[in-house]
């Protein structure tokens, strides 16, 4: 068996491991009220935030992420 490759070409940055996903989906939150759901964005940019800190890239690019959560979030 192959192991998983992303459709992406993905560049490692000076030895840090790359993580591809796949990554948690916000959409089950989306009938929170709205200050909830800003909050909840918050803590996924500091989750982000904290494993970049750690030295992990990801796969998904910073504004992908974003529009992303804020999609499935609904803000």
């Amino acid at each position: 068996m192959k192991p998983y490759t992303p459709p992406q070409a993905l560049q490692q940055h000076a030895g840090a491991p790359i993580i591809a996903g796949p990554w948690p989906s916000y959409s089950a939150f989306r009938n929170l009220p709205q200050r909830e759901r800003w909050v909840l964005y918050g803590s996924a940019k500091d989750y982000r935030a904290s494993l970049e800190a750690q030295g992990l890239a990801m796969a998904e690019s910073y504004d992908e992420f974003i529009k992303r959560v804020t999609a499935e979030l609904e803000i």
